[in-house]
């Protein structure tokens, strides 16, 4: 590469590093947001709350990253035109053509860094996320050992404990379980203890008394009981824990194995296949994103009001080219043999970037056909 493809280089990676930095902010803090209230509610420490942060960071780098791409490339070519670099270069007998190399790379490198993202780093990620949100669903001790809140694991069911001591001992438990609507059953123990066997977690209260109030004819049944076993199993609904789904296997696997992942997954061919090529078209966005923000900027005119009129035709193009590529999802998930659909935005968004650079190579002749 010449000097000027490197300086031009380095200025699009440098812009784009500071873009993606805070796009990949704004959308992490948000997700953060949600998943810290869901942790902290079902009593997780703040260790699970970062492990499972990190953990969507790559699905997150994955969606900002063409935005990225598209916000460094118009800033360091609208920059380098205000300071009347690029001018000077086409002064020097560059063409468009010319100047758009350095930004063909940089696209290329972005879409190598996003098919990393899509093809590895984001299933992988995906499916440590699931596991790990599976075993915080099915682990109900987690849940319930928080002394001095009432907690409420499920529907109906209300669980307190004073004390938890070193030990492992819970001190003065409360459990009222209110699920079916006939009846209340309130369990209160001096004392309890969580253990795990093979039909899953038991919570055994010791010294303690049962009441049984029944809603239609309003009577209260006690009874006192040195020790009583209490099945939690249930407090968990096995349907709340996420299962496994397309977006947890990586490229390599899927090709070949489609009627398997279907079957373990529950998703449907199409839908598999829609995601596979789509892994292989959304990285080629960044170049196409690149591509048409420097060609949409270099075709207009100098004025002393900016060039915020390219950049606003440069986004409602790339707007247009996502929703057509959304449009394009549904038919091949119907029709899997249709998959050709997925790469049509991307085609459509590199003629849209040749034509452009087509008409800043032919300013003169473009303007006369239009005059005519």
């Amino acid at each position: 590469m010449s000097r000027f493809d490197r300086y031009i280089l380095s200025q699009l990676l440098t812009l784009f590093g500071f873009f993606a930095l805070i796009l990949v902010s704004v959308y992490w803090v948000n997700r953060a947001v949600s998943l810290f209230d869901t942790l902290i509610a079902s009593g997780q420490n703040v260790a699970v709350f970062f492990e499972l942060s990190i953990l969507t960071l790559p699905n997150v780098i994955r969606l900002v990253l063409p935005m990225a791409v598209f916000a460094g490339t118009v800033y360091v070519t609208n920059r380098l035109s205000s300071e009347s670099e690029l001018t000077v270069m086409q002064a020097t007998g560059f063409s468009p053509w010319r100047l758009a190399r350095p930004v063909a790379v940089f696209g290329v490198i972005a879409a190598l860094m996003l098919s990393a993202l899509t093809h590895f780093l984001v299933p992988a990620s995906n499916a440590e996320l699931t596991d790990r949100q599976k075993e915080i669903t099915e682990n109900v001790t987690a849940r319930l050992l928080t002394d001095g809140t009432f907690l409420h694991p499920s529907d109906g069911v209300t669980f307190y404990i004073r004390e938890i001591n070193q030990d492992g001992v819970l001190r003065d438990v409360f459990l009222s379980d209110r699920r079916q609507s006939d009846r209340t059953t309130t369990y209160t123990a001096a004392e309890a203890y969580l253990v795990q066997d093979d039909t899953g977690p038991k919570l055994v209260m010791v010294d303690g008394l049962a009441q049984f109030q029944r809603q239609n004819t309003d009577t209260l049944m006690t009874t006192n009981f040195a020790d009583f076993s209490y099945d939690i199993s249930a407090l968990v609904d096995p349907q709340s824990a996420p299962r496994r789904s397309i977006k947890h296997y990586p490229s390599w696997a899927i090709p070949g194995h489609m009627d398997v992942i279907s079957e373990e997954t529950g998703e449907s061919v199409g839908r598999i296949t829609q995601e596979f090529h789509a892994r292989f078209a959304e990285p080629l966005t960044c170049l196409v994103f690149a591509l048409i923000g420097f060609a949409m900027l270099i075709t207009g005119s100098f004025s002393r009001f900016g060039v915020w009129r390219q950049i606003l035709i440069a986004f409602v193009l790339l707007v247009l080219l996502e929703t057509l590529k959304n449009a394009m999802a549904d038919p091949v998930r119907d029709t899997p043999a249709l998959w050709p659909l997925i790469y049509v935005p991307t085609a459509l968004g590199f003629t849209t970037a040749i034509v452009l650079l087509y008409l800043a190579s032919n300013p003169v002749n473009w303007r006369r056909r239009m005059a005519t």
